[in-house]
């Protein structure tokens, strides 16, 4: 009896526990937030290209108003691609065809050149060519670019735009132009005269300044004075250089004259002498982008293999800027990319 009683009782026992809940496990805890991963730092538009170019002008950058808006273009290029440019010049060819051949001795890799004098540039340009480095010629060359090897050329025809000013003098009813030129052996300079020549339905006479030209302005107005003072038949004077243009506005002040005056390329004076009616018009061949484009184009040449043109030169002008549009580019001038 007692057996069964206890029996009984265990499974009594057990139908309870059965019936109890069982404790619930202890929830798990949350996973660990975790913070939010820095965002990755943005790449640089362009990888530094370890290229090195050089560039020998004409003229010295540092002191000449057209060549300082030239280097600007090539260095802004420069930074913006990331490449280093080493630039300089002289108007001494045999000085500019040394610093091309400093290039060369430094192996850049890419050189920009301009031919005023090709007979003085020609062997320092060849060794490049023959020494593998890239070389793109500007502003003047643009007949020898290709027998010398250059990959392009990036200007402006000249005498296209000389023609163009032959028009303009045409439709203000001049009868006799004096071009004046600044620069001994520049064949762009003489290339203008020619343009002007073509179309020109008058008289066109060449005065040489060069013995003063841009370094002794004060010269140059006394010399342009005073072919005004004995020619009385001049009735248009076409300079071919910002400086050289606002020194003739001074000589034609000077002995009260009312001559017509244009001018080949920008500055703020010009614009300025433009807007006050002082002078008709200026060729605008946008050399800001003559040394953009070549550190451009080098650039894509050393890295891709382009090569842009096509057997043609890359041309930046000739454009016009007369009264009548002098205001958009002043600003721009003053700014020293126009």
């Amino acid at each position: 009896m007692f057996k069964k009683v206890a029996v009984l009782l265990f499974v009594a026992m057990l139908v309870l526990a059965a019936c109890v809940p069982a404790t619930a496990p202890a929830p798990a805890a949350p996973p660990e937030e975790k913070a939010p991963a820095a965002a990755a730092p943005e790449q640089p538009q362009v990888v530094q290209a370890e290229l090195v170019f050089g560039m020998s002008v004409h003229a010295n950058p540092a002191e000449d108003l057209f060549w300082g808006v030239v280097e600007k273009g090539a260095k802004d290029a420069a930074s913006t691609l990331g490449v280093q440019l080493k630039s300089g010049g002289s108007s001494d060819p045999t000085e500019q065809a040394q610093l091309v051949e400093n290039f060369v001795a430094d192996k850049v890799d890419g050189i920009i050149v301009s031919l005023a004098n090709p007979d003085a540039l020609k062997d320092a340009v060849k060794k490049a060519v023959n020494a593998g480095i890239p070389v793109i010629t500007i502003n003047s060359g643009v007949d020898v670019y290709k027998e010398l090897g250059a990959l392009t050329h990036v200007g402006q025809t000249e005498r296209v735009a000389g023609q163009g000013t032959g028009e303009k003098f045409n439709a203000a009813g001049a009868t006799k132009v004096l071009c004046v030129i600044h620069e001994e052996a520049n064949i762009g300079l003489e290339e203008r005269c020619d343009g002007l020549t073509d179309t020109f339905k008058g008289k066109v006479e060449r005065f040489n300044v060069a013995t003063t030209g841009v370094r002794d302005v004060a010269g140059t107005v006394a010399a342009i004075q005073n072919k005004l003072i004995s020619d009385k038949e001049i009735d248009a004077i076409l300079t071919l250089n910002p400086v050289i243009g606002i020194a003739a506005r001074d000589a034609i002040k000077a002995v009260g004259g009312n001559q017509k005056l244009a001018t080949f390329d920008l500055s703020p004076d010009v614009l300025a002498a433009i807007e006050a009616g002082e002078m008709m018009f200026a060729v605008d061949q946008q050399q800001y982008l003559q040394g953009y484009l070549p550190v451009v184009f080098l650039y894509l040449y050393n890295t891709n293999l382009n090569t842009v043109g096509g057997g043609l030169p890359v041309l930046t002008g000739p454009g016009f800027v007369d009264k009548s549009n002098a205001a958009q580019v002043k600003d721009l001038a003053a700014r020293g990319t126009r």
